[in-house]
């Protein structure tokens, strides 16, 4: 019994013709889609594994749709690049891009599907190709860099304008003109409405 629950998932997906195939290829290489264990094909989709690199949300995407006339309709991402290899769509060929990496799945008439995991040389999360690193940094710190500033520039000029306010005040009511208390001297041209006769 030990032995056969590890083996229950591959063996349920044998049964409900679910298979999945793994391929891998570089940008540029032509790599076969089929169908494995799925009958009468109607549609393609796509679920990328990086999608934010194609500006993409998570998730299934119908990328072929199979069509009365003959020619498969293919979603834009792919067009000029996914074609039929037989009448129908059981069997495809894909020009491999950057980007491409996900999980391709063929679905039936009765909802069974086959899935094919692609995995593009170079694909990454992080949406560079490896060793560009110039200039990734820069935002990292100019940002908080900017922030800092700003922070600082609020404080001195609040500052200032309450030492500035305070001073005034304080020469109006003691009506010197010479600075007191630290405060600059200025020299008074008119006081203000509040201080009038």
């Amino acid at each position: 019994m030990a032995l056969v629950l590890p083996l229950l998932p591959l063996l349920l997906s044998k049964v409900q013709g679910n298979p999945e195939v793994s391929l891998e290829g570089s940008p540029g290489d032509r790599v076969n889609l089929s169908c494995i264990g799925v009958s009468d094909p109607t549609r393609w989709a796509w679920a990328p594994s990086f999608p934010a690199c194609k500006g993409l949300s998570k998730g299934r995407r119908p990328i072929l749709w199979a069509s009365t006339r003959g020619t498969p309709t293919v979603l834009q991402h792919f067009s000029g690049r996914l074609r039929s290899l037989d009448n129908g769509i059981k069997r495809l060929e894909l020009l491999l891009s950057a980007g491409d990496s996900g999980t391709f799945f063929c679905k039936g008439r009765h909802e069974n599907e086959s899935r094919t995991v692609l995995q593009v040389l170079g694909d990454k999360a992080g949406c560079r190709p490896a060793g560009s690193t110039h200039g990734s940094e820069y935002p990292k710190v100019l940002i908080p860099l900017l922030g800092v500033g700003l922070v600082l520039g609020l404080g001195i000029a609040g500052v200032v304008w309450r030492r500035r306010r305070a001073c005034t005040t304080l020469i109006w009511t003691t009506l010197s003109s010479g600075g007191t208390a630290g405060c600059p001297q200025w020299f008074l041209v008119m006081p203000p409405l509040s201080m009038r006769l």
